[in-house]
């Protein structure tokens, strides 16, 4: 996630980089690969999933700056070229292991979608004073460091995001003690 945000991929991309990490763990045995070239394969193939390709060398370049932050640049040499053939060659891998089925329903426009209609639901002085969407999306892409986007439906993590930013600071809907069902 971290390299992602430095190479200034959106939250989408992201979001669907750590899917397919995620998804390709789970369908195979993690000690068989190496979890940082998997990790660098599922940010190229969210790039071209999502329409924000991002060239392998920036990928490679953001990975060696995370891994040695006081080393120097990859020069490109052998080793350079070992590295950007191999992310190809695990990112044709993972295609295969994931039966091409790359392409997800992230729950983001469901979270945006709900925070609008409470946005208009609550007054405007307790939306103001309360960070209640900021906290949503933080507690949303959080998320994605577990395998919680595997295990539940896109729409159901956006309640439940807002649902805990909402209890975080004590906020309660209108006409929640009037409904069939609790909010």
């Amino acid at each position: 996630m971290e390299a992602g945000v430095n190479l200034g991929m959106r939250s989408i991309p992201i979001a669907t980089a750590c899917t397919i990490y995620h998804k390709f763990f789970c369908e195979t045995i993690l000690d068989a690969y190496d979890p940082y070239l998997i990790a660098m394969s599922s940010m190229y193939l969210a790039g071209k999933v999502e329409e924000q390709h991002l060239p392998a060398r920036d990928i490679i370049n953001v990975s060696n700056r995370y891994f040695n932050p006081s080393g120097e640049p990859l020069e490109l040499d052998s080793r350079f070229w070992e590295l950007w053939d191999s992310i190809v060659q695990c990112e044709l891998l993972m295609l295969r292991v994931l039966r091409f089925q790359v392409s997800f329903q992230h729950p983001h426009k469901y979270l945006l979608h709900y925070l609008v209609s409470l946005k208009n639901w609550l007054n405007r002085h307790s939306w103001q004073r309360t960070p209640v969407a900021v906290t949503a999306w933080a507690l949303l892409q959080d998320s994605y460091h577990g395998g919680l986007c595997l295990r539940f439906q896109a729409q159901h993590m956006a309640v439940v995001v807002l649902y805990l930013a909402l209890q975080v600071y004590g906020v309660e809907v209108p006409s929640e003690v009037e409904a069939e069902k609790p909010w």
